[in-house]
């Protein structure tokens, strides 16, 4: 019976064996997987730090009675079922669910048709003077974007001067001081701001699309509008995913506008489920309410987005 043949290497000047090239491979690997893991250490460590460390911190003291100086006391899930019981805290849910609406449905759609709008007029310099004014919203601090709405919107504000102008006492109103146009106010600044991130991300898609599909759309006799459902829309669906994401989150954890704008008010009309997190640490010293109010909001922001990801990869698909 003939003897199975070796895989060891041919030995080497000397009678020394030669490292065989497979080891060498695996040597490359290793040392290729260590420098990726030292590459990413920093980056891990502070993201446990600064985002897994406060979760689990806040988690603990959802579960405790305490004002964030004396002992605490167990509680249990008696803080949750204050945050989902109590008539104000659900109506700042509410709140943030309605201003989806305007965060996230109306920027979308106005970025869609200025998108498209723009991308028929492409090689002019009206495109470049339009996206430029649109996007300028986006690189404005939301603070200051707020304070300058608030500007417009007050009772001798930029919008009751021209109602006025144009004949519309009637309508004039303190837009941010009115319980029935507070939040609907709020919502307008909210839209005004994330328009320009879904612009530029829209058009971004745009230019994905390869205009041999519009020739051929031209040729069989189709329209823009056509053109736009057939062509368009399936063509930036990728895009419009990531600004539905991005605009529903904001939405849902909004703050900065809400804070300078009313400050939650009139009454409790905009009052949202940042900035009451922020009242029940800060100024009513419930620490354990407002720790499992922020852990239901995480709960909201992963219940909403991880079903509208789902929807819109199966679409895709």
């Amino acid at each position: 019976m003939a003897a199975p043949a070796s895989t060891a290497s041919p030995p080497g000047p000397g009678g020394t064996a030669r490292p065989r090239p497979g080891g060498r491979a695996r040597r490359r690997r290793v040392g290729g997987s260590l420098l990726a893991y030292a590459l990413l250490a920093p980056a891990a460590i502070f993201y446990a730090f600064f985002v897994l460390r406060p979760i689990v911190a806040s988690a603990q003291y959802s579960l405790y009675d305490w004002n964030g100086v004396t002992t605490a006391t167990w509680a249990g899930l008696d803080n949750y079922v204050a945050v989902l019981s109590e008539p104000k805290l659900v109506g700042a849910i509410g709140n943030a669910f309605e201003l989806i609406l305007y965060f996230s449905v109306v920027p979308v759609a106005i970025a869609l048709f200025a998108a498209n709008l723009i991308r028929s007029i492409a090689a002019s310099r009206l495109a470049a003077a339009a996206r430029t004014v649109l996007f300028i919203p986006q690189v404005i601090p939301l603070v200051a974007a707020g304070i300058i709405w608030s500007w417009q919107l007050s009772s001798d504000g930029l919008v009751n001067q021209l109602l006025r102008a144009v004949g519309l006492d009637a309508a004039t109103r303190a837009w941010l001081g009115d319980f029935d146009t507070a939040l609907p106010a709020v919502g307008v600044i909210g839209a005004w701001v994330q328009v320009g991130l879904c612009l530029v991300l829209i058009l971004a898609g745009m230019t994905r699309i390869d205009a041999s599909l519009y020739e051929a759309a031209r040729i069989d006799g189709a329209g823009p509008v056509r053109e736009f459902f057939s062509i368009t829309l399936p063509g930036v669906r990728q895009e419009i995913a990531v600004c539905v994401t991005v605009t529903v989150i904001s939405a849902l954890a909004s703050f900065d506008i809400v804070y300078v704008a009313t400050q939650g008010g009139p009454g409790d009309s905009t009052l949202v489920p940042g900035l009451q997190i922020f009242y029940l640490a800060f100024f009513e010293r419930e620490i354990g309410t407002a720790s499992a109010f922020s852990i239901v909001l995480m709960a909201l922001v992963i219940a909403v987005v991880l079903p509208l990801q789902r929807l819109l990869r199966g679409r895709e698909s």
